[in-house]
């Protein structure tokens, strides 16, 4: 339970289904002795008010959920992720500082929410795991298979994209609530229920990066090490100076720090060479590409596969071929050109709404 409306009306329509429901509040980051005492893994949440240091959880999403969960009349706990935590920040500055685009979220939910929480479901006793995510579960048609992964009903809030990295042995165990409804749905049973989150606003930031300078924040934790370096045309011409590459990410075109008649776009990002290579649109196009650490909800095909492929959160399927290579490896033949394929960002293989699998572009 994170303090938002689609968590806690997961935990709502949970209870209204007849389970017996724990929330949970995932606390990260460094702890404040003001309002986060490191606790057991079970101890209960102290009550929040006071001011935190930066980088902590929100007091006022941690207040949130605990009325919520005061409301439902079930209990609620705060589990202390901030080690745990502290990998995903280190990763997120790594990937910068390597030229890659990362994506937190998409690792917080492999190694947290449906990680380190099935640890914690295995100690309280809990069959089911279940978050506010927008995707939905069916059974197999297979009796014996896992659950197949869809996309959420709500086209504008589907996010089955993040959750192809979660372990088929876990998917069995796994409930989505509100992924057979439509965002303004879940608002009004929130008002409904007389929930203070109905109107509550949908976070849009990295919950470790709230002020949205990500390169203050790798500069800040990455310490000394200079990253800055020449930026280059295509063409090997040198056309300025960056002040460090974790400044940028493919695609970009605003902040460039240079000046043509025409846009120009990063192109390619080089960690070894700290250039960053700038050029026309068209010189974004890529129609094919290969991903790593790739993981399959279903069998991994011993055959080019036919599927659709999302290359970001919020790009749109395009058709493509997709062959499983080498150990956990995939190579991606797109049927249409694309922009913007960024090395760390993953790439999700879809039939229709079913998700199949995928990992990330190298």
């Amino acid at each position: 339970m994170s303090g938002g409306v689609d968590s806690s009306v997961a935990a709502h329509l949970l209870r209204a289904a007849g389970h017996e429901v724990i929330g949970l509040f995932m606390r990260h980051g460094e702890s404040s002795p003001a309002v986060c005492p490191t606790p057991t893994t079970t101890a209960a949440l102290p009550v929040l008010g006071t001011p935190h240091k930066q980088g902590c959880c929100s007091a006022s999403d941690a207040a949130d959920a605990r009325r919520v969960a005061d409301r439902l009349d079930i209990p609620f706990y705060a589990v202390d992720f901030a080690a745990e935590f502290g990998q995903i920040m280190d990763y997120f500055t790594a990937e910068y500082t390597a030229g890659r685009t990362p994506n937190p979220c998409v690792m917080c939910n492999n190694w947290l929410k449906f990680g380190k929480l099935c640890d914690y479901a295995d100690q309280v006793g809990a069959e089911w795991i279940a978050t506010g995510h927008y995707a939905r579960l069916e059974a197999a048609a297979v009796a014996g298979n896992p659950p197949v992964l869809r996309r959420g009903i709500d086209e504008a809030k589907d996010q089955s994209y993040v959750l192809f990295g979660i372990d088929r042995k876990v998917l069995p165990r796994v409930m989505f609530p509100v992924g057979n409804y439509h965002k303004p749905q879940i608002r009004d049973v929130a008002r409904q229920l007389g929930l203070r989150v109905a109107e509550k606003k949908d976070s849009q930031e990295i919950c470790f990066v709230p002020d949205q300078d990500y390169a203050a924040f790798v500069r800040n934790r990455r310490g000394e090490g200079d990253l800055s370096g020449e930026i280059v045309t295509t063409a090997g011409e040198v056309v300025g100076r960056h002040a460090g590459l974790e400044q940028f990410t493919i695609g970009q075109r605003k902040g460039l720090g240079v000046a043509f008649g025409e846009p120009r776009y990063v192109v390619r990002l080089e960690a070894e060479t700290r250039r960053v290579v700038i050029g026309r649109q068209e010189e974004l196009l890529r129609s094919e590409l290969t991903a790593r650490d790739a993981n399959w909800l279903i069998d991994p095909p011993d055959r080019p596969l036919e599927c659709e492929v999302k290359i970001r959160y919020r790009s749109a399927p395009t058709p493509a071929v997709v062959e499983a290579i080498g150990e956990r490896r995939l190579h991606v033949y797109l049927r249409q050109p694309r922009a913007g394929v960024a090395p760390g960002q993953a790439v999700v293989c879809y039939s229709g709404d079913r998700v199949l699998g995928g990992g990330w572009i190298e």
